[in-house]
């Protein structure tokens, strides 16, 4: 949702924003460096200097849904720390109008020999609650984090699980203006994961700022109308999610990243076993490759003629809409081929009462041409957003082929004779 309109101000304006660190070799040369900072009487420079942002210029309006992509080290966190405040820039200034709420170093600010609702009544109020609004919100707050036997305790003894909760609790609740995520849509695991992520959608549908910093180009482009690409602390791209997200996939193939750090679905590990009934949330259960008449999990096909089928189970909570699952043929680099999903093609799963259900895929003819691929399987929510499990290389496909063709695959084709005419 965007709402560009002349005469509002702008939730987010930056103006030639830079962010310099100074990296010292050895801790002494700090000292030396802040005893003599000038050079007077022979002194020299004890650091080197990091550019991490460089002469950003970025407005985002009230209502704009913004993706941040980049390789790590590109920027991305400085330019959120700045927004929100917790780092200083060098040169430039960052306005923003409206309360902030961060999900970046969930709990960093969190003391430890406080108790769980001390810990929300501090933060609440450094998010700029003032105490009349934290008494309103602390019961919700406490509700939303599932802490609440264990809320007068000192968070020191609780586990990662529950303190994440609380933290990412009290960020979602002071309602916000602007949101800021890096990376994680949603936190925790299993059906908190789920609410979390479900929070975050309501806020975006309510037209709050959303300021969103990930690897997953699938979930940008899916979630954000415009992105921004940062390389090396300089701003390369800054427009409709779809054409950035294309132009840096198209950077990152032709270089040597890691590609599957950059894949379009976060990757989990493969289900080892069915799970029922998992109370807010969705699993996959088996997922079988069929080729040749056969159950493989590696098969060797041949290109323009064989066919294969993918059987896919899961298991679901009933009261939770349908998900969705998606597939993917991957190079062994990570490099995604071809995609295919159940919401793009409006199929509509069926499933039980008891929420479980199973699909089948099949491929036919397929056109790859020689190499070899990996197949992956995911189930997504019913936005086909949020990841609820996959199952990463559950077969590897072998293609050979006749012929010299160069490629990935073949596409349809005709060749045809025109018929020349001359003129006398």
């Amino acid at each position: 949702m965007s709402f560009n309109v002349s005469d509002q101000e702008p939730a987010i304006n930056v103006a030639k924003l830079s962010k310099c660190y100074q990296l010292y070799q050895h801790p002494k040369d700090r000292l030396k460096q802040f005893l003599w900072p000038h050079r007077w009487w022979g002194s020299r420079q004890y650091y080197r200097e990091l550019w991490a942002l460089n002469d950003i210029d970025l407005t985002i309006m009230p209502g704009e849904v913004v993706g941040i992509v980049g390789q790590n080290g590109s920027g991305k966190s400085t330019l959120l720390q700045l927004v929100c405040g917790t780092s200083t820039p060098t040169c430039g200034e960052v306005q923003v109008n409206g309360r902030i709420a961060a999900l970046l170093e969930l709990g960093a600010g969190f003391n430890p020999e406080f108790t769980g609702r001390e810990n929300v009544l501090m933060s609440a109020a450094i998010m700029g609650l003032t105490q009349a609004e934290i008494a309103e919100r602390i019961e919700q707050i406490i509700d939303f984090s599932g802490v609440r036997d264990f809320i007068d305790q000192p968070v020191k003894t609780y586990s990662s699980g529950m303190y994440v909760r609380l933290a990412f609790s009290v960020a979602i609740n002071v309602d916000p203006d602007i949101l800021i995520i890096d990376e994680a849509l949603s936190v925790g695991d299993g059906a908190f994961a789920r609410k979390s992520f479900t929070r975050i959608m309501q806020m975006r549908d309510a037209g709050k700022t959303i300021l969103f910093c990930s690897h997953s180009l699938f979930q940008v482009e899916s979630l954000c109308a415009r992105a921004i690409w940062l390389n090396q602390g300089k701003m390369v791209s800054d427009g409709e999610s779809a054409q950035v997200v294309s132009a840096y996939q198209a950077f990152l193939d032709l270089g040597t990243t890691d590609s599957t750090v950059e894949a379009h679905f976060t990757s989990k590990n493969a289900p080892a076993q069915d799970k029922k009934h998992p109370s807010g949330n969705a699993h996959l259960g088996k997922v079988q490759l069929i080729a040749n008449d056969a159950y493989t999990p590696q098969t060797d096909i041949t290109s323009g003629q064989s066919n294969i089928l993918i059987n896919i189970s899961f298991v679901s909570d009933p009261s939770l809409p349908c998900p969705n699952i998606a597939m993917t043929l991957n190079t062994k680099d990570g490099r995604i081929i071809t995609s295919t999903a159940t919401w793009e093609d409006q199929f509509v799963i069926q499933r039980s009462p008891g929420g479980s259900g199973q699909i089948c895929l099949r491929l036919k003819q397929l056109p790859l041409l020689k190499g070899e691929y990996l197949v992956n399987i995911y189930l997504l929510c019913e936005r086909g957003l949020h990841l609820y499990d996959s199952a990463e290389a559950i077969a590897t496909i072998q293609v050979k082929q006749v012929g010299r063709l160069q490629g990935y695959f073949s596409i349809p084709h005709q060749w045809e004779n025109t018929i020349i005419i001359q003129n006398d």
